[in-house]
């Protein structure tokens, strides 16, 4: 048996009807673009200083993510060594020396960032 209305099959109908609910919601749906955020120093006297402004930002965010990188690396080896602890492969003072140095290096690399920070 033939369909009634050949050209409008169930997928072709979905079809349209998809596309005119976007014209008619597209519109609607628009918004107004974000500002661009100052930079934490200022925006400068002139577009070089604010360059290298937003360049300290970006530096700024890269040391973040290094400290960060640098805190997950310790809590993973700490967690593994704690692991070790129940097979048998480790002490509880191996554990604690891991953490120790851990932390020393965290405290280390902090200061060693806030340093080079500070050239810039």
């Amino acid at each position: 048996m033939q369909p009634l209305y050949p050209v409008l099959r169930p997928q072709r109908f979905a079809y349209l009807l998809t596309l005119s609910m976007l014209g008619v919601l597209a519109p609607l749906a628009q918004a107004a673009l974000p500002t661009l955020e100052s930079p934490s120093r200022g925006t400068g006297t002139g577009i070089m200083q604010t360059l290298q402004n937003y360049g300290y930002d970006i530096v700024m965010l890269i040391a973040l993510l290094v400290v960060a990188s640098m805190f997950v690396g310790v809590c993973y080896h700490a967690y593994t060594r704690y692991a070790e602890i129940h097979i048998g492969r480790s002490t509880w003072g191996q554990f604690g020396l891991t953490v120790a140095v851990g932390a020393v290096l965290l405290v280390v690399g902090i200061w060693l960032l806030t340093e080079a920070i500070g050239v810039l």
